[in-house]
């Protein structure tokens, strides 16, 4: 048996080792998974149960008339360190825009996501979607051109854009533009499975992934995944024949739960945001904006209006960068801070713009979270190399919440029917940082490498 380096207290070791068996094994390539395990609770990890659930119900009443297939879908955990929806998927935008990945390998991840969500907000009876325009707007000293935008743009020019501001153009006339809060997303997701009896969701800390030996010696074959649970502090086990790594930038710690079989280079991108409440008795109107660079402030604006009536306001700039080392060790998983000088700031530059907000505006919160950015800005999506049920789904960068459903579809589709038919994932390869080390041996880093003797 293979035993993986664990991030947790010792006693896990001991508590752990009952629930392993030296026999190698291996699921064949055409049973379904008996046990699930997302590692993430977040809009990503969550749309990854939601479509494996979904997936294997359809499976399961398609063979509901075969005596020797299963007719009960297996029960889905999702084990989340702290909360469903308590990083990111809490405290992002929701933003999402159909055609603004055309041309890059992130194309269908933008178009499929978005066309799912207009079905999943009506499946899943989620209020905070819908779809409106998008405005660029240049910061100025002056409201020249307020009186020209509002001539021309009508009523995608909203009450609330009466301020000082240069140049102001569409980006977008609400027909490939939309947006979600997406901590009710996760909650709808998560309200309709619990409902069903398909997902649980389990409050702990992963600390590492146990695994065998396949029969043929080549690999390894995941067992379960360890971890800590939050209540009590104490080390326990979830048995899994698969398990999906979907926990945003802490998921580099997959390298050391997979022995460093495959390289993960990510970086923790900590932004600040802010909430405007929602002016007594008045709507809001929906017109969001992107604003370019106001260097008196050091901001570069991207303001959303809700449904709710508040208004969501990021690229407050001033970010902190986090390195994978400070991710590993769960570096702001607990407590995300926003940045109280990028708050003062951020409130002056969409005063400038909004005469109304300086008046009577109001913040209702203030928050920060981290985005994870690979290298080359696009995720990780694929198979663990060398461990049979083994995958990641992470690293989505500033649109993980609008690719979500497309992210949680395809990797449905590639672990129960053993490829994506939704999205070509080579582009995300996981692998596609891994350094292949010289060497003697039959298996190495996850990959077969022949007798060399």
């Amino acid at each position: 048996m293979r035993l993986f380096p664990i991030l947790g207290p010792l006693l896990l070791i001991e508590s752990i080792r009952a629930f392993s068996s030296l026999v190698p094994v291996s699921m064949s390539a055409t049973s379904l998974p008996k046990s699930i395990v997302v590692i993430g609770g977040g809009i990503q990890g969550t749309s990854v149960a939601y479509h494996l659930s979904k997936k294997l119900q359809q499976k399961a009443d398609n063979t509901a008339d075969n005596p020797d297939e299963s007719k009960t879908p297996p029960i889905i955990k999702i084990l989340e360190a702290k909360e469903p929806a308590s990083a990111a998927s809490g405290k992002g935008g929701g933003f999402m825009a159909r055609s603004w990945g055309d041309g890059s390998p992130t194309q269908a991840l933008h178009h499929v996501a978005f066309d799912l969500y207009q079905d999943l907000a009506v499946e899943l009876g989620c209020k905070s979607y819908r779809k409106l325009p998008v405005l660029s707007v240049s910061p100025g000293m002056k409201k020249q051109g307020l009186k020209m935008a509002k001539e021309t743009l009508g009523d995608m020019m909203p009450d609330w854009l009466d301020g000082n501001m240069g140049r102001i153009g569409v980006m977008g006339e609400g027909d490939d533009t939309a947006q979600i809060t997406p901590k009710e997303f996760v909650e709808k997701m998560i309200e309709k499975t619990s409902s069903d009896g398909t997902v649980d969701v389990i409050l702990g800390e992963c600390v590492g992934v146990d695994a065998v030996s396949n029969e043929d010696g080549t690999g390894y074959v995941v067992r379960g995944v360890k971890y800590i649970d939050r209540q009590s502090k104490e080390g326990r086990f979830l048995e899994a024949d698969v398990v999906v790594v979907s926990a945003g930038p802490w998921s580099s710690q997959a390298e050391d739960w997979f022995d460093n079989t495959v390289d993960l280079p990510m970086e923790g991108v900590k932004s600040t945001s802010i909430v405007w409440k929602q002016r007594p008795g008045v709507k809001t109107d929906a017109t969001a904006l992107f604003c370019g660079e106001d260097y008196r402030y050091g901001t570069h604006l991207e303001v959303y209006p809700r449904p709710d009536d508040s208004i969501y306001i990021c690229g407050i700039g001033g970010s902190d960068y986090i390195t994978k080392e400070e991710l590993k060790a769960g570096a702001y998983r607990e407590d995300c801070d926003a940045n109280q000088s990028r708050v003062e700031a951020a409130s002056s530059a969409f005063q400038e713009l909004s005469a109304t907000y300086k008046q009577h505006g109001e913040l209702e919160r203030v928050q920060a979270c981290m985005r994870p950015c690979p290298p080359d800005a696009m995720p990780y999506m694929g198979k663990i190399p060398g461990y049979e049920g083994a995958y990641i789904n992470a690293g989505h960068n500033c649109w993980g919440i609008a690719w979500a459903p497309a992210c949680g579809l395809a990797m449905s589709e590639l672990i129960l029917d053993g490829t994506s038919s939704s999205i070509d994932l080579k582009p995300f390869d996981p692998t596609r940082f891994t350094q292949r080390v010289a060497g003697r041996g039959r298996k190495r880093r996850g990959e077969n490498v022949g007798e060399q003797w």
